[in-house]
């Protein structure tokens, strides 16, 4: 049976009204532009059941992505290296939190490149919780997942999304010296909210991890949840921001809560808002911008390699 979502009066959705930032408050259903269609179908199911022998984690169901049906329908997925227990507790995330109960899997990374060979994928995004226990932060099983996709699949281009590693050097080299396509860190939101986004991190610091990332001449990518209580010049700060830290792509996407229990929607951002940061993005240089309401970092990952690469 099709959902049915709750369409919102056109006056309301105008760039600059409703709320501070633009857009209007959530209703009691979402407006007609947040609807998915349930993940189906005969290549989905083929994809899932590689996932589940081959006993690994994708963000995409971790994370409940609305874009998982057509991102696995079209032979893409996003694996989730290092577990599925987190030692953060981001205010927006789903994925389990705690202290992880397990050392580094050392054979996870041949598991992801028989995935990759497997599914046909052509672009393969590597991302992890994060594993503040270890000094490295897990960095090692990053670079090996690299090194054996590149083996298995040398035609696929790899992009990690990566954690700030708590801003060390050391780590993110491990990871650089893999040579991934793209190294993607998400800035998620603007400094004011970090408090309650994301507590155990530091706006700074993940501007450094992309800043290090660009020097050592890697494409960088990161991205923002619009509509959990930025304001809309608080977003093209921190673009600005980006730019100044010579950040080669961008996503926006709208935040959705998870459960009740995380971070409530403070408004619903129209197309019409997304279609206009992306042209503010754009004319400040961006290489690559993907901006809507449904984007998630991941959501057609390949053409920010073939954009980026081109232009």
């Amino acid at each position: 049976m099709e959902h049915v979502f709750a369409e919102i009066p056109a006056e309301e959705n105008r760039v600059g009204t409703g709320t501070p930032g633009g857009g209007t408050r959530p209703a009691e259903r979402r407006p007609e532009w947040l609807k998915a269609r349930i993940p189906g179908g005969e290549e989905y199911t083929r994809l899932h059941g590689i996932m589940r022998s081959h006993r690994l984690h994708t963000v995409c169901e971790e994370a409940r992505c609305p874009n998982m049906g057509e991102c696995w329908n079209a032979g893409t997925a996003t694996f989730m290296i290092l577990g599925d227990t987190c030692t953060r507790s981001c205010g927006f995330c789903a994925v389990k939190t705690g202290r992880p109960e397990y050392g580094l899997d050392w054979d996870e990374p041949r598991r992801v490149a028989d995935a990759v060979e497997l599914m046909g994928v052509k672009h393969a995004v590597i991302t992890s919780v994060n594993r503040d226990e270890r000094k490295d932060g897990g960095a090692p099983i990053f670079a090996e997942t690299i090194r054996l996709v590149r083996a298995r699949v040398p035609a696929c281009s790899i992009e990690v999304l990566i954690p700030d590693f708590k801003g060390s050097e050391e780590a993110l080299s491990i990871v650089l010296d893999a040579r991934p396509d793209i190294l993607n860190h998400n800035l998620e939101t603007v400094p004011r909210l970090y408090r309650s986004v994301r507590p155990q991190a530091n706006y700074r610091q993940s501007l450094e991890v992309l800043e290090r990332s660009k020097r050592r001449g890697f494409l960088t990518k990161t991205g923002l949840m619009l509509g959990i209580g930025e304001r809309t010049e608080e977003v093209v700060d921190v673009m600005k921001d980006c730019r100044t830290s010579g950040v080669d792509i961008l996503t926006l996407g709208q935040y959705l809560q998870p459960t009740k229990e995380h971070l409530p929607i403070d408004r619903y951002v129209h197309p019409d808002e997304f279609a206009s940061l992306k042209q503010i993005a754009l004319e400040m240089g961006f290489r690559h911008v993907q901006s809507g309401p449904l984007v998630r970092s991941s959501y057609h990952a390949e053409q920010a390699v073939e954009t980026a690469d081109t232009r």
